[in-house]
């Protein structure tokens, strides 16, 4: 077996640089092309979470686990049909390699295992915010025409479709998905408040935003927003919240009043 795991060595040395002997959380990416990962934390929010100490990503070559000189991870499937399968081997072997190393045990714990998939639960802001709650997680990027469905049965994973379509890659998916978390760790984003007053938090769409200069092309900014009256802004955004997500999105308003009925152990009738 191969052993060249290729690690986001980017992330690795800005951890160190700063001295970080345990991070809030860790982050396993299992991908066909590590680069992707590494050029995608040096950027950004990703790589603002990690200079803080809050994040530190791993990118894993599920190459660097086959078993032939020509590293090879895909396979036709049984039963024919087009495309080419994701070997189990390659997948599990890393999976248990990464999961078994005792000093990432010892500083992060067990990993959370997601799997991203167009056959999964759909990603949402609740979502994101458990897994944001979460000290390690380990995410597969699948490709080609899926992954061995034996990779599912031997271990559980949470499996996690970012969308009704389909990529050639869970790599978009699992960036997405990276992105989302590391905005919402402690200390991460400069006002705390940016996190919690935006578009599905309690299942409503963010109210319209509005910066210098006072009027463009005839366009004035709500008058509401510049009295310095904050009771009245907080009720004029909420009421636009909910204007906008009943117009775009009757959907989210729907879930959210099913929720509350749950709650309060009435049935929800539509």
């Amino acid at each position: 077996m191969h052993h060249s795991r290729r690690f986001g060595t980017h992330a690795a040395g800005v951890a160190t640089k700063f001295g970080l002997k345990k991070l809030a959380m860790l982050v396993q990416v299992l991908t066909l092309f590590p680069r992707l990962i590494n050029d995608f934390v040096a950027l950004g929010l990703p790589r603002i979470a990690i200079e803080k100490g809050a994040l530190s990503v791993q990118s894993v070559d599920l190459r660097g686990f086959t078993h032939d000189v020509h590293r090879t991870v895909d396979d036709r499937p049984f039963g024919g049909g087009a495309g080419m399968v994701l070997m189990c081997a390659p997948i599990v072997d890393a999976v248990e390699a990464l999961e078994q190393d005792p000093q990432t045990l010892l500083q992060h714990g067990v990993a959370h295992r997601v799997l991203l998939t167009p056959r999964g639960r759909r990603l949402d802001q609740r979502k994101l915010r458990e897994l944001a709650k979460v000290e390690r997680l380990l995410l597969l990027c699948g490709h080609y025409e899926g992954i061995d469905e034996r990779v599912r049965l031997a271990m559980p994973w949470d499996e996690i479709s970012i969308g009704d379509f389909v990529l050639s890659g869970g790599e978009p998916a699992a960036l997405a998905l990276l992105d989302g978390v590391a905005r919402l760790l402690p200390g991460v984003t400069g006002d705390p408040e940016s996190t919690v007053h935006e578009s599905f938090e309690d299942d409503l769409l963010e109210a319209p935003h509005f910066t210098r200069p006072r009027e463009f092309r005839g366009m004035a900014v709500p008058e509401v927003l510049l009295s310095g009256d904050h009771a009245a802004i907080g009720r004029w955004r909420h009421e636009q919240s909910w204007l906008i997500t009943e117009e775009r999105r009757a959907d989210l308003l729907q879930a959210r009043a099913a929720r509350h009925a749950a709650t309060e152990g009435k049935p929800w009738i539509e």
